[in-house]
């Protein structure tokens, strides 16, 4: 895993693959067979994807949520970009997104903010955003990674946040071995491994929420596929906690 400092501060509009292969070049480049994962926080602010509390006008349920412990405003940012809210306590709540994602506050956080009063939310498209940086690192270095969005989630049970991957293009993200057999014979029945979670999990180590290190490489796993985050995403009549 090798991380990739140096990235200035995103702004709306920048080229963001260019600056990754810039990065990517100080640490020796591009190989064949890299995953690319970068941090979700990048990729919005470069699709501009942030928004003032300023604009906000709080609904009165955001203001019940918020009660006297959260600015109604950042409840109403949580609530705008919610497909449907999960559970809530207080002024904190576990949202769906429209991406069917299930997390905290629908993804909307404050921290690494481009600026004071200002939110910074998912990418509409988190997939269509790992392709085209695929694309246009193809075009920039003459090799296409793999590349993952990633982004901390908590998890249903256990303390504690990780990365997972909310945008793929170019690696596998599930591992079926159903089928298989294991080293005493067994048919595994059940066992599909989140490969793309664990890569996003991993490359977190070298990255972390306060070293200003949005982006690694991943590198020797000889990954081949194609998948979708959005394939991750358990389907309402599998999910056993709906």
């Amino acid at each position: 895993m090798l991380p990739l400092p140096g990235i200035p501060e995103i702004e709306a509009g920048d080229d963001l693959a260019a600056l990754l292969a810039e990065a990517a070049q100080s640490a020796g480049g591009i190989e064949r067979g890299d995953v690319l994962v970068v941090a979700q926080k990048v990729v919005s602010k470069a699709e501009g994807r942030t928004v003032s509390l300023d604009e906000l006008q709080p609904s009165a349920l955001a203001r019940t949520l918020a009660g006297d412990e959260e600015d109604p405003r950042r409840v109403e940012a949580v609530l705008r970009e919610a497909a449907r809210i999960v559970r809530s306590r207080g002024s904190f709540v576990i949202a769906e997104t429209r991406h069917g994602f299930v997390c905290a506050s629908a993804g909307v956080d404050a921290s690494n903010a481009p600026g004071p009063g200002l939110l910074v939310l998912l990418p509409l498209d988190p997939d269509a955003s790992a392709s085209g940086l695929r694309e246009r690192l193809g075009q920039l270095t003459g090799v296409r990674p793999g590349v993952i969005v990633s982004d901390s989630f908590g998890r249903a049970w256990r303390h504690g946040t990780t990365d997972v991957a909310i945008g793929a293009a170019g690696v596998p993200v599930l591992l079926d071995l159903r089928g298989e057999r294991d080293s005493s014979g067994y048919v595994l029945g059940g066992t599909t491994i989140a490969v793309a979670d664990e890569i996003a999990g991993a490359a977190e180590l070298v990255l972390g929420k306060a070293a200003g290190v949005p982006a690694a490489l991943v590198r020797g796993l000889e990954l081949e596929g194609d998948g979708r985050a959005r394939d991750l995403v358990m389907p309402p009549e599998r999910d056993l906690f709906r």
